[in-house]
């Protein structure tokens, strides 16, 4: 059997609490770094035509959370406007990070295997956790990812260094909500005054009376962000 074909029996149950609309649902595995992740994919519906290039969005979820929610959250917009969608399961762990970066275009390369990829529209959007390493991207993958979207997370001031990394002024969009009780909105607007003192692109916005809870709101900022993202792209 395929190593990519080696899926944990936890990993293909994740499949049944995505909707059925949700496009064509693939799960699979690749080597990256040396380790196995597992992720999911859904193509857009009709995607077989092979001559379309389509956008893409790696979803990277937070922690505790798991693949399956972040694909749901995206699936209607994802059919609307024919986006491929790449949600990899995240470790929680700091050896994870330290690879991040590198499984990250790792895994999207396996996507091309799959799916016709407009190279130059690919996307990160992180949701807390997913969110620090969506710095990560935007750091240390500038000239691989058109632009960054970031929900309830901030850069820590002990890792402002990442930015000088940065090739390319990766451009960010970043959500935070004024009552979340485990992100400060201090430390976001920091992050958003840090970013934009290296000169990246940011939009930012503060969600009224909204917390912590991403799904609460994923219709109204998966829908600004995507509208973001359209005016980015790699050139």
């Amino acid at each position: 059997m395929k190593p990519r074909q080696v899926l944990s029996v936890a990993f293909l149950s994740l499949l049944c609490v995505l909707p059925a609309n949700a496009g064509r649902v693939l799960v699979r595995t690749v080597t990256c770094e040396g380790q196995s992740f597992n992720y999911l994919l859904t193509l857009p519906l009709g995607e077989a035509a092979k001559s379309t290039k389509f956008p893409a969005v790696l979803l990277l979820h937070g922690a505790g959370d798991k693949p399956a929610p972040m694909i749901d959250a995206w699936h209607s917009l994802a059919d609307k406007e024919k986006i491929v969608l790449i949600a990899p399961e995240l470790p929680r762990t700091k050896e994870f990070e330290d690879i991040a970066p590198r499984v990250f275009r790792c895994v999207v390369e396996d996507t091309k295997l799959a799916a016709n990829l407009d190279s130059k529209r690919v996307y990160v959007f992180g949701n807390s956790m997913g969110g620090y390493l969506a710095y990560d991207a935007l750091a240390f993958d500038s000239e691989y990812f058109a632009a960054v979207g970031v929900h309830a997370m901030g850069i820590d001031p002990q890792y402002d260094s990442i930015l000088d990394h940065a090739t390319r002024k990766t451009p960010v969009t970043i959500y935070i909500g004024d009552h979340d009780p485990m992100v400060s909105l201090k430390s976001v607007r920091r992050t958003v005054d840090l970013l934009k003192k290296h000169g990246f692109p940011v939009r930012y916005n503060e969600l009224k009376d909204h917390d912590h809870n991403y799904y609460a709101v994923s219709a109204k900022v998966n829908a600004d962000a995507w509208e973001f993202f359209l005016g980015q792209h790699l050139p």
